[in-house]
Parts: structure tokens; C-alpha cells; sequence
């Protein structure tokens, strides 16, 4: 009896944990993933054009990644009411999981790591696109593409931008579970490092 309560209460509190972990992201992890909002973008995993649809799509991100801070306050909140009238291990779980969000939504808010994100990303985008259409342009034809590690151009190879790509809610070629799995575990963020660029001078 008391081996069947213990299991009981380790499945409410891995229920309840998943709960927390996953429902906050659930905009992220299916809003941005269907066919309809892609069109406008090379398919994973290809560097993708910069555009002022991409642009957007940043935006469209960083306001999902500060919304789970709402839903994760809702889950608390039937995490309180379950620990007070339900099942206590089932609300545990839930404000474990989602207490863990918001500390890591805080930890961005207060900049010691920024966010996957952020509108200080889309403007610099532009600012790039702005270069390449203008006089300073690499080369006659630039195109500019965004990589796992930077911005090159696609015409001559010149980077233009150190700036490593986060998830961009596009459906991943890895398949749909996988790409879930990989987002709950990064949050969003670039699995590469950005790319160094030796501004030493040739001697």
C-alpha cells in the first residue's frame, strides 16, 4: 500500500512537472510551426534570407517568450489550488516546473543572460539589410543569409554579422517530437556559438 502510494505520487509529480514545463511554451512550440506561417521562409535547416519577415517573426518570438511569464502565473495559480484541494505532489510539480520558468524569465529581464530574442536582434537585422542595399554593400549582388553562427552573404561569403541564429519557430527537418524535445531543452536558444572574427591585421 504504501509502495503504491509513493508511485502514485511520483507520476502526479512528473504529470505536474511536465505540466509546468511544457504549457508555458506552448505558443513557441506550435504557434510559429505551421505550414501557413512559413512560406515566406526557407525550409530547416537552410540559412534563412534576411527579410522584413524575418524581422517580424523575431518580434513574433520575443512576444512569445515573455507570454509564457502569463501562463506560467496561471499554472501556479491551479498549482496553489491543487495543493490546497487536490492532489499535493500534482501541484507541486506544477509550481516547480513553472517557478523555474519565471526565474529563468527573470534572469533575462535583469540582462545577465539576454533573451533567445529580442527587439535590439530585429533592429540589428535591419541594420544589416540597410548596409547591404547601400553604399558599403560586400559586393555587387549581396545576400545576405543568416546562418547557425553569423550572417554571410550569400554571393561572396563575407561575414556580415557575428550573430548566431536562435530558433525561428520553423518546422524542423528532424521531425515534429524531436524538435519539441530540442526546444523544451534550449528555450530557444542558438545551439552554436557565434562566429569569431579575426580582426587582427596581416603583418
Amino acid at each position: 500500500m504504501v509502495r503504491m502510494t509513493l508511485v502514485t505520487n511520483v507520476v502526479l509529480f512528473s504529470i505536474g512537472s511536465i505540466i509546468g514545463h511544457i504549457g508555458p511554451r506552448l505558443p513557441t512550440l506550435f504557434m510559429t510551426r505551421t505550414k501557413g506561417f512559413n512560406v515566406r521562409f526557407e525550409p530547416h535547416p537552410e540559412p534563412v534570407r534576411l527579410s522584413p519577415y524575418l524581422n517580424q517573426r523575431i518580434l513574433h518570438m520575443r512576444t512569445f517568450y515573455w507570454l509564457s511569464l502569463v501562463l506560467a502565473g496561471i499554472i501556479l495559480l491551479f498549482g496553489a489550488l491543487s495543493l490546497r484541494w487536490g492532489s499535493a505532489s500534482f501541484g507541486f510539480g506544477l509550481w516547480l516546473a513553472s517557478s523555474w520558468l519565471v526565474l529563468s524569465r527573470l534572469q533575462a529581464a535583469l540582462g545577465s543572460r539576454p533573451a533567445p530574442w529580442s527587439k535590439a536582434m530585429a533592429v540589428e537585422l535591419q541594420l544589416v539589410m540597410n548596409q547591404a542595399s547601400g553604399q558599403h554593400a560586400c559586393c555587387t549582388m549581396p545576400v545576405p543569409l543568416w546562418h547557425l553562427q553569423a550572417i554571410q552573404c550569400g554571393t561572396c561569403q563575407s561575414v556580415l554579422a557575428s550573430i548566431a541564429r536562435p530558433d525561428l519557430g520553423r518546422p524542423r527537418s528532424d521531425g515534429r517530437l524531436r524538435g519539441i524535445l530540442r526546444m523544451l531543452i534550449t528555450d530557444g536558444y542558438p545551439l552554436a556559438e557565434p562566429l569569431k572574427i579575426d580582426t587582427t591585421s596581416e603583418e
